[in-house]
């Protein structure tokens, strides 16, 4: 394995060789920001068929943990990011002996437990909903009783809804507890409003910037809708968001991307809900609506490039697109009417080049921007009904 240390200096574009951890769609867009200021990438991962894979100069088709292909990346690399959280620790561990990791190790391992994240917002003086921690029975037992009704969440390898159950009272959660089988987080359920995120991002000088508030729409777990400006929330909210955020990534000396999801309740309070330590598919929209896309931004984060506060330029409207809509109400396979959806002022389709569509899967997604906000939900309303989602949210 090469010898070089991580260096203070900036990685130039023309120059330097940029690797990531993970072949998804959000590693296909970080290659595509990377290549566009003029860098080489490098993806890891052990799917032949992967989309960031597809794209870059080169993809090492192995596992996270094979330790031949890690010292292969860090050899070709003079920085490496990841596009997932559960990129395993270690394998960032590993590659930081010698070369720039961005986000590091200890900060993905938070992110990548519930309990480790909840105490990291407490830590940080981010409210969020009461808690507790269970990895047994007798923590089961011992729950207070304000915390129910709750949801009971996994400790890890939970998103998009996943790992999940709604628990009334103690017989349920007992028994959901039981079922999942795994250290959980039980959290108080509280009278929501409305859903908000932030994308945030750091410099290893310390350097923060952030870009506009996202409201959010999620339906099944999973999201479906982002508005920029957020329309139901005020400018004071917003300023609470973004220095939430970034006091959450300044705690853990974070370098890189960070998105952090909130809650706004019914009362106007703010509370952290969670975090991604990556760009995230609410920010999709500064692909189309900014002045510097989140994918550039971790592409400069990691490359140590002076982070500049990102300009939103249009109010935009996010669709993403799933497997669904590939198929028809008797589960015939269908192509979406793209032509007509091109036709829509200020569309612009985004597809992650997955060669199979499945219901959920997350295949795409589709940026509306105009000159206000409501030409833009005009046009996001124009769309649905092409594509047969839901036209109101």
């Amino acid at each position: 394995m090469a010898a070089a240390l991580p260096s203070s200096s900036p990685l130039l574009p023309g120059e330097a060789v940029l690797g990531v951890m993970g072949g998804g769609q959000l590693g296909r867009m970080f290659v595509h920001a990377a290549q566009a200021l003029g860098y080489h990438c490098v993806v890891l991962d052990p799917d032949a068929d992967s989309p960031a894979g597809a794209v870059a100069q080169e993809h090492l088709r192995a596992g996270y943990l094979d330790e031949a292909a890690l010292d292969a990346l860090a050899q070709r690399c003079d920085a490496i990011t990841t596009e997932f959280e559960n990129v395993p620790a270690q394998a960032l561990q590993r590659l930081a002996q010698t070369r720039t990791v961005a986000p590091g190790a200890a900060c993905v391992a938070i992110c990548q437990d519930r309990a480790e994240e909840k105490a990291h917002f407490v830590r940080s003086g981010v409210p969020c909903a009461p808690y507790a921690v269970l990895r047994g029975a007798a923590d089961v037992a011992a729950v207070p009783d304000a915390l129910l009704p709750g949801i009971l969440k996994t400790s890890r390898m939970g998103y998009d809804g996943k790992g999940q159950r709604r628990v009334a009272d103690r017989a349920q959660l007992a028994a959901a507890f039981a079922e999942l089988g795994v250290d959980c987080v039980l959290e108080q359920l509280l009278p929501l409003r409305l859903e908000l995120s932030v994308i945030v991002a750091r410099g290893a000088d310390g350097a923060v910037v952030s870009y506009p508030v996202q409201q959010n729409l999620h339906r099944d777990g999973i999201l479906a809708v982002t508005e920029v400006p957020a329309p139901q929330a005020d400018e004071a909210l917003q300023r609470e968001a973004r220095a939430a955020a970034a006091a959450i990534a300044a705690g853990m000396g974070y370098v890189g991307v960070l998105c952090v999801e909130f809650f706004v309740l019914q009362d106007g309070r703010l509370v952290v809900n969670e975090m991604a330590p990556r760009p995230h598919n609410s920010g999709h929209y500064t692909m189309n609506a900014c002045d510097v896309s989140q994918f550039e931004m971790q592409v400069r984060a990691m490359a140590g490039l002076p982070l500049r506060e990102p300009r939103l330029h249009s109010p935009v409207v996010m669709l993403n697109l799933l497997g669904d809509l590939w198929f028809d109400a008797a589960g015939r396979e269908r192509t979406p009417d793209w032509a007509g959806v091109l036709a829509l002022p200020g569309a612009a389709l985004h597809l992650y080049g997955k060669a199979q569509a499945r219901p959920g899967r997350k295949m795409g997604h589709l940026n509306l921007v105009a000159a206000t906000p409501e030409a833009a939900r005009d046009s996001a309303r124009r769309a649905c009904a092409l594509l047969g989602l839901p036209e109101t949210w």
